[in-house]
Order: C-alpha cells, then structure tokens, then sequence
C-alpha cells in the first residue's frame, strides 16, 4: 500500500504516522531555535575580531550538531531514552534525569505545536505537494516566531529560505501565477520598508527591524501581493492587543519593545488558510459583492 493510498483509505492512522514523525521534528526545531542565534553571534563576534585585528579565540565547536545535548544546570547528557518527544518529560516528569532541576515546558509545547501544524496543513490540503509545502511552510514560521520572541530577531538563515521556497513552489506548480507571488515579494519588503523610513524621520527611532521586511516579503511570495493587506492588517491588530496585553502583565511601559514577527507569521498562517474566505466575507459584507 502506498503512501497516498494509506491516506485516502485510513486517514485517521495516516494522520497519526505524520503526527508521530513530526514530533521527531519538533524535538529537533528546539535545537535549532536554541543554538541557531548563539551560533549567529558567535560568528559576528569572530568577524568583529577579524575587522579589529584582534588574536582569534579558541572556542569548542558549537553548531546544531555539536556539542551533545546536556541539561543546562548539571551538563550530563541527555541520553537517548531521555529524548524522546513528549514521553520522554512524562517519563521524567518535566525533570533532568540526574539533577532534577525542571525542564521547561516549551519543549513539549514545540513539539506538540509541530505535530499539531503539520496534522493540519495535511488534513486541510491533503497528501500532495501543496500540503507538504504548506507543512514547510507553517514549520518554519513557528522558528522564527520563537526566535522573535527570545531574541527580537528574525535570521536571514530562514526568512529567505522562505521566500525562496514560496517563489520555487508556485513556479513548479502553478498554485499561484508566479508573477503574483513575485510582486508578492517585492510589495511585501517596500511596505514595511517604507513604514520603517517614515517613523524613523518622524521620530528618529527604528520601529521594527529588517527581518519583518524580509518575512512579510516572504509571506508575500507564498501567498501573492493580494493577501498582503489581510496580513497587515491582521499582524497589526494582533499585535496592538496583545502587545498591550503582555506589557501590562509584565509590568512595562510603553517605550518597551516588542517583537512583530510571531504577530506577521500568525496572519500569514492564517491567510494562508482562510485569507480568501476572510476577503470574500469582507467584501461581501462592505457591498462590494
């Protein structure tokens, strides 16, 4: 039996072994949102002391791959058991296996959210090219969603792999007409650019960085220039409220900070899903249909 034939005769076991595996992935998204910007300022401080003329440090390897992984507080290694997703912080009860100092609960919460975007994406799309990519798609969000969060900071090393892929899929596909997802890119990066500029002569501070550029520029690519109001106007209300929310649950002002990236990939996911759906009731509901 065949991949495609198990999923349109047993959809519910399909949607299982998809959960399964994307959980194996997910524990390894928690990697990657750890170490990827600790290995991005680690080579900005080696290309600091290169421009500095300063002697280079010695320093252990440290990539997505090595060192092992280990509890933070004891550094034992975690053993392979000890790494298994979800089960493994049952097994252990949220707790280092030899230390026993508690283990957060993003992990799980990653893993399971993994699971869960790509048992959707499949259920939505099914098991075609289109529900792959948008698989790919919704994964890669939720890393630079989380990165955002951590560190105010959107990777080039995965917002334009993203954009990429969304201009590769249409144009092997057809999805999309190419052209849409193209003016898709380049109106998604003016828009917030030009925002950018704008605040910045008005009041002389950065508003948001160049990655939500490069994000909305990729969501543009994937989704074409005419989601592209639906995202912004999306992103900015979620953001609005909830950014005022979480400032008034931790006690800060105003002048605080606050990532716009998850608020971006949280509108794209969304119109990527229910964009059409959302316009047409919009228009509908405005007179204009």
């Amino acid at each position: 039996m065949t991949i495609l034939q198990l999923a349109d005769s047993q959809p519910f076991i399909f949607l299982a072994i998809v959960a399964i595996f994307a959980l194996m992935f997910g524990s390894f998204f928690n990697v990657v949102i750890y170490r990827l910007p600790k290995i991005m300022e680690q080579s900005w401080q080696q290309e600091c002391r290169l421009l500095l003329e300063l002697p280079a440090q010695d320093e252990k390897p440290f990539s997505l791959s090595k060192p092992n992984s280990h509890c933070p507080s004891c550094k034992s290694p975690v053993k392979v058991w000890q790494n298994i997703p979800i089960v493994s912080f049952l097994m252990l009860k949220g707790r280092c296996g030899n230390c026993k100092t508690a283990i957060s609960w993003r992990y799980p919460a990653i893993e399971l959210t993994t699971a869960a975007l790509a048992v959707f994406a499949i259920a939505h799309f099914g098991a075609t090219p289109q529900g792959v990519a948008v698989v790919l798609f919704s994964w890669l969000l939720l890393i630079m969603s989380m990165i955002d969060m951590d560190h105010q900071l959107l990777p080039d090393q995965l917002t334009l792999p993203l954009l990429w892929l969304g201009l590769a899929f249409h144009a092997f596909t057809g999805t999309l007409p190419l052209a849409d997802a193209v003016w898709g890119a380049i109106f998604g990066y003016l828009v917030l650019w030009s925002v950018y500029w704008l605040f910045k002569l008005l009041t002389g501070k950065e508003g948001m960085g160049y990655g939500d550029f490069k994000l909305l520029a990729a969501l543009g690519a994937w989704l074409g220039w005419q989601q592209l109001p639906l995202i912004i106007i999306l992103s900015s209300l979620v953001g609005a409220v909830l950014g005022a929310i979480s400032l008034s649950l931790a006690g800060k002002g105003r002048g605080q900070t606050i990532p716009f990236g998850p608020y971006l990939a949280a509108a794209g996911w969304i119109a990527m899903f229910w964009g059409d759906q959302i316009v047409s009731s919009y228009l509908q509901f405005a007179g204009f249909k």
